[in-house]
């Protein structure tokens, strides 16, 4: 297994990917949904652990997490400002809003303008930032024109509270519609080497330079176990299969960023080191014909 104690900034072999052109992050990040209660929802069972993860997480090299309002929701941005703050200067935080919670689990799309807008302010003010780098629409309500929730980002982008304008879960055709209204820095959909319906999405990203967020990058945790269909491959490089699944991700194209989430500390460093795994172009082709999806 490849040991991350003595490379205190390991993710800085990931590469480095500017998110809208002019925000260099390291490509693998981290994902801060993790870091709540069960269900996404309440405190963390061990809130100092998940203030642990969080500074570890610095210390690797990461610049570049992952949150949102609905995480909690609101506590895992009240985590991040209270582990972190003063924030490193090279840090980029990336919110999401666009949903509504009512309980563990449950998830509602809300998109209006005023509820969209009245998010971000939260989010501003759980995070200690007068501006967020990257808010990204949790989801498009099909209940609201699409112009209408990205205009509300819009005129935050114009009042200074917002840096880069994001969308998640998106098809190629919803991402095209946005592009019309804003310029669009990244886009975050579900995406792991055996989870790939969204291989056309990720191809528009790499054409047009805009950033590729896979979430649950090891599969909620199918290529991570000793089942996993990546096992025998992961004993061959000498680490884990959830490291071979990140390391996969970060081969596979150079707009994606990884955001693989934890609660705790030493699955954060198993996570981390797969920056330093290295595939060669044949190993990564081969990869993905076995998985065969």
């Amino acid at each position: 297994m490849t040991d991350v104690h003595a490379t205190p900034d390991i993710a800085e072999r990931s590469g480095t990917f500017a998110l809208g052109g002019d925000l260099p992050v390291h490509r693998l990040g981290f994902g801060a949904m993790r870091i709540v209660g069960e269900g996404v929802w309440g405190p963390p069972r061990d809130r100092d652990e998940a203030l642990a993860v969080l500074r570890r997480a610095i210390e690797l090299g990461i610049t570049f997490i992952d949150t949102a309002d609905s995480y909690g929701p609101q506590i895992s941005e009240q985590l991040i400002r209270d582990a972190l703050r003063p924030y490193p200067d090279d840090l980029v935080i990336g919110t999401k809003a666009g949903f509504a919670r009512t309980g563990p689990g449950q998830w509602h799309k809300l998109g209006r303008p005023e509820y969209l807008k009245q998010q971000v302010e939260l989010s501003l003010r759980n995070l200690g930032l007068e501006r967020i780098d990257l808010l990204q629409l949790h989801r498009i309500d099909p209940e609201v024109p699409l112009a209408d929730q990205l205009g509300a980002l819009v005129e935050l982008r114009e009042e200074g509270k917002i840096r880069h304008i994001g969308l998640s879960e998106v098809t190629v055709d919803e991402l095209s519609a946005a592009r019309a209204i804003t310029p669009v820095a990244s886009v975050q959909n579900q995406y792991a080497p055996s989870f790939r319906q969204s291989e056309d999405v990720l191809e528009q990203c790499e054409r047009d330079g805009i950033a590729f967020l896979p979430w649950a990058p090891v599969a909620r945790g199918e290529m991570a176990g000793a089942d996993s269909p990546l096992a025998a491959a992961a004993a061959e490089h000498g680490v884990t299969p959830a490291q071979l699944s990140l390391a996969w991700l970060l081969h596979r194209s150079p707009v994606m960023l990884p955001i693989p989430g934890t609660s705790r500390v030493a699955h954060l460093e198993e996570n981390t080191a797969a920056a330093a795994v290295r595939l060669s172009e044949e190993e990564t082709e081969r990869i993905s014909q076995f998985l065969g999806v």
